[in-house]
This record gives C-alpha cells, sequence and structure tokens, in this order.
C-alpha cells in the first residue's frame, strides 16, 4: 500500500514491506521508480529486514514541481522520511540516489547505521577522451545526452538497453511500458532532463564526512564508466580509510539489482552481517 510523506513544497510517496527487523531504505535511479526493488525487497524482507522503498521526488507516485532536484534535495527528502519512520536505517541508493544517500549519511550520521551504493554517482565526472574508445561507454553516454538534451523517452529506452547488457529481465517489455507510460505523465520527462544535467559534486564534498560502514557495489559491464571497477575504487579511496569496500558483479550492467538480483543481495546481505556484528 502506497503511503505518502509531505516534504516542503511536495509530497513523496514511499511503501513498507515487512513487519518487524532493522529498518532498510532503498531507493531508486533517474527515470525509475521503487518498482526497481521489485526483486530485490522481497528477498530482504525474507532474510529479516523491515523495507521502505521510495520514489524519489518528480518520480513514480511522488509529486512533481518540486523547485529543484539536487543529490542534497534528495538526501533532505530521505532524511525526513527515515525520522518520520522513527528509527536508524540502512539506506541503499541506486545510481543519483548512490550519491544522496551519502549525503544524507553525512548529514544525518545518527539516522543512518549502513550504506549501500549501487552505480552510484556520487562523484564529479570527467570524460577522457579515450573513454570514448569504450563501445559500451560511448553509446550509454549518447543515449543519456539525447534523453537530457532532447527529452525524449525513445533515447531513454536506448540507454536502458544498452544499461542492461546481454539477458534483460523477464518482465522487460512490461516493465519498460510501465516506465515509458510514466515519464509521458506531465512533468515527469523534465525532472529526468533536470537531475541529467546536476553534477554529483555536492555527494563527492560529503564523501570524506560518513562516519558509517559503506558498501559499493558496481556492474562489470556498467556503461556509465570506461571503467567501473576503476570508478568504484576511487569512491572507497575518498571515504575515511577502513569504511567503504567494493563489489563487482560480473556481467551486470548499471542495474545490478535488477539484472542480478540474487548476486547482488548476496553482497549486501554479507556486507549487512558484518556491520549488525
Amino acid at each position: 500500500m502506497t503511503e505518502f510523506l509531505n516534504v516542503d513544497d511536495g509530497t513523496i510517496a514511499y511503501e513498507v514491506s515487512g513487519t518487524s527487523g532493522p529498518l532498510v531504505v532503498v531507493a531508486h535511479g533517474m527515470g525509475d521508480s521503487r518498482e526497481a526493488y521489485r526483486f530485490f525487497t522481497p528477498a530482504l524482507v525474507e532474510a529479516g529486514y523491515r523495507v521502505v522503498a521510495v520514489d524519489l521526488r518528480g518520480h513514480g507516485g511522488s509529486s512533481v514541481g518540486w523547485a529543484s532536484y539536487t543529490r542534497t534535495d534528495l538526501a533532505g527528502d530521505l532524511i525526513a522520511l527515515v525520522k518520520h519512520l522513527g528509527e536508524p536505517a540502512v539506506l541503499i541508493g541506486h545510481s543519483i540516489a548512490g550519491g544522496a544517500v551519502t549525503i544524507a549519511a553525512a548529514k544525518a550520521p545518527e539516522l543512518v547505521t549502513a550504506l549501500v551504493e549501487l552505480a552510484p554517482f556520487t562523484r564529479k565526472q570527467q570524460v577522457r577522451l579515450g573513454d570514448l574508445r569504450v563501445a559500451g561507454y560511448r553509446r550509454g553516454v549518447t543515449h543519456l545526452m539525447g534523453t537530457t538534451i532532447l527529452g525524449s523517452t525513445r533515447q531513454w529506452a536506448k540507454y536502458l538497453d544498452v544499461a542492461y547488457p546481454g539477458p534483460k529481465p523477464a518482465d522487460w517489455d512490461a516493465r519498460m511500458a510501465q516506465i515509458t507510460t510514466m515519464l509521458e505523465e506531465p512533468g515527469r520527462m523534465k525532472v529526468v532532463q533536470a537531475m541529467g544535467k546536476i553534477s554529483p559534486a555536492d555527494a563527492g564534498e560529503q564523501l570524506a564526512n560518513v562516519t558509517c560502514p559503506v558498501l559499493i557495489v558496481q556492474g562489470t559491464l556498467d556503461p556509465d564508466w570506461a571503467s567501473p571497477q576503476a570508478e568504484g575504487k576511487a569512491i572507497v579511496a575518498d571515504l575515511p580509510t577502513g569504511l567503504g569496500r567494493l563489489e563487482m558483479i560480473e556481467g551486470a550492467g548499471h542495474y545490478p539489482h535488477v539484472q542480478f538480483p540474487q548476486q547482488t543481495l548476496d553482497a549486501v546481505l554479507t556486507f549487512l552481517a558484518g556491520v549488525n556484528a
């Protein structure tokens, strides 16, 4: 059942699964919704966690028309939600939300017990000429730029095709139709365009201020970087010494939790077991 939280000048939609156990809040990436965790949430609940899946501002059941959509804004929404839920939480963020959970943990350490960042955009990006020799990266960047500049659902669909290398999820066609329908709602694509133009620098500036354990998960075939592993290592290096660790999911693209949910879940549960211990 969808619940709603009023934050500033808008409304955040979320859904609670599970009745007991440590709290985990999962946040999706740009151009998606909480359905991105449709395979992941039930498994976390089965593992003994209470899971809250949130729609980022401007996405899913959350309202549009916000003044801005920075990672700092998203972090504020997550902090407000955790306060509303009444207990500290593990924050799991994908892509742009990976940067948001970083900021949330740095700004409200008493509310965050651990972070999991899935294919996170958490550092300021620099495109090098040599990077464009990597075919997947070149294709991904091209379609992302097309989406941001043109506001095209077709370009977004092409990007997602690249972002899921190899076999697609069993419900691929139905899920693509859902995403396209959402982005065709008034104001939704403008949110994606706005997010696509925002630098992750605000998140990068907060990496050194994080105080809880952090797991970075990258797919080996993620087209958003010429070297996903190098990006993951760079994030870990920018965290305080000993807090971060990197897990690579072989064959995954930008959505490891959707494409390889079991492998990603195993990495997350192993990490959380260590945090709980």
